[in-house]
């Protein structure tokens, strides 16, 4: 199987301070000794320079930009990057066509883009209500569904 991974479980995992920590962290853990094929595009790091380097009192991980680069430089060590194609926006507009998507669910429907055109089957995500849309399509998987 190959997993996209959100990016909530690349912040959960950067914190460990979190509760979901131990989960996102066994999860990611489990996967790889399996053999999974797991992956990452560049809108996941963006996302998560965005929180990493917001405040805490604003929802964020507080991380200098030094910080930031050094979690993103392990994230990229650990999982392949898929890069940004022409076919992603194509096909990123159909889903927010087809399926009437508004507000910040554009960017779930964009990761949704990046699976189909790399034939990506399932995304571990802490977020499950957030894909439900797109059932169809892809597989979703909670972190808690990993047994190890």
């Amino acid at each position: 199987m190959s997993y996209l991974v959100d990016t909530n479980i690349l912040l959960r995992s950067a914190d460990p301070s979190h509760p979901m920590f131990s989960i996102a962290i066994n999860a990611m853990d489990v996967l790889l000794s399996q053999g999974e094929n797991m992956y990452i595009t560049p809108q996941n790091l963006i996302e998560f320079w965005n929180v990493a380097t917001r405040p805490q009192e604003k929802n964020g991980l507080g991380y200098s930009i030094s910080e930031t680069q050094q979690e993103i430089s392990r994230i990229k060590s650990i999982l392949p990057l898929m890069l940004d194609t022409p076919a992603i926006f194509k096909q990123w507009e159909t889903l927010v066509k087809t399926d009437q998507v508004k507000g910040v669910n554009v960017h779930d429907a964009r990761l949704v883009a990046v699976m189909i055109v790399n034939k990506l089957s399932h995304i571990l995500t802490f977020n499950v209500d957030d894909f439900r849309r797109y059932n169809s399509e892809i597989t979703i998987v909670h972190p808690n569904e990993i047994n190890s």
